[in-house]
């Protein structure tokens, strides 16, 4: 089947949002390059960590909890939480003044091992990150499942997208579309459907000229019970 027209995409989330200057205003922001290499490794490892953590919970609990994770993880300097013993590590993991997670918690000391990996092959975490082409936004999606810690799924995107770096989301709305149009044909955890799913994105950037963040969001508000 041919893909829709990202023009006739746009119209139907307008209609169903109440105009176009409505859908302007839901619409996500995304950093440049340039402003993505600024981040120290600690900044990402903690918005990593997060990510993680809102996986499965309710976000306003960890909100509420991440100055504790702060002090209780050195404020997320990668080298400092490496030092850490396993018990220091298991104490964690059972502090009522944290969330009681072990592979959770675990994971903020597996993905501080897979920045100071990545900076020592390419000079710099946040640099990979920056200049990864956002025509093959996937493959870095896959880069964070299989080196990272519990970055599978929508985690590893989620975090992309909390940093600004552009991304689409396979949110329930999107795989609604991308199923009802039968953009893809296989199941979206295997490779053939984030081909399937890159490629159509690729191709609504070139003829919206929009980010990829921002055709995620018109797709998913002109489908699903989001009607105004």
């Amino acid at each position: 089947m041919a893909l829709e027209k990202f023009s006739d995409i746009w119209a139907r989330a307008c209609e169903r949002k109440g105009g176009p200057a409505v859908v302007k205003s839901l619409l996500p922001n995304t950093l440049n390059a340039d402003e993505i290499s600024e981040y120290t490794d600690a900044q990402l490892l903690s918005v990593m960590s997060k990510r993680v953590f809102q996986s499965g919970f309710v976000w306003r609990v960890v909100d509420n909890k991440w100055p504790a994770y702060e002090k209780a993880f050195f404020d997320f300097e990668p080298m400092k939480v490496l030092m850490l013993s396993p018990d220091q590590i298991q104490q964690r993991a059972t502090d009522p003044e944290l969330i009681r997670h072990q592979k959770k918690t675990q994971a903020i000391v597996d993905n501080a091992y897979m920045i100071q990996q990545i900076n020592a092959e390419h000079g710099s975490f946040a640099e990979f990150i920056a200049n990864w082409p956002t025509d093959d936004i996937t493959g870095l999606w896959q880069v964070l499942k299989k080196r990272g810690a519990r970055l599978g799924g929508n985690t590893g995107p989620y975090f992309l997208r909390a940093i600004g770096k552009d991304t689409f989301l396979m949110s329930q709305d999107v795989q609604a579309y991308l199923t009802g149009h039968k953009v893809v044909d296989a199941g979206f955890t295997s490779q053939t459907a984030l081909r399937q799913t890159q490629a159509a994105f690729n191709h609504w950037q070139q003829e919206s000229g929009m980010s990829l963040a921002e055709i995620s969001r018109v797709i998913s508000l002109g489908v699903g019970d989001n009607r105004v």
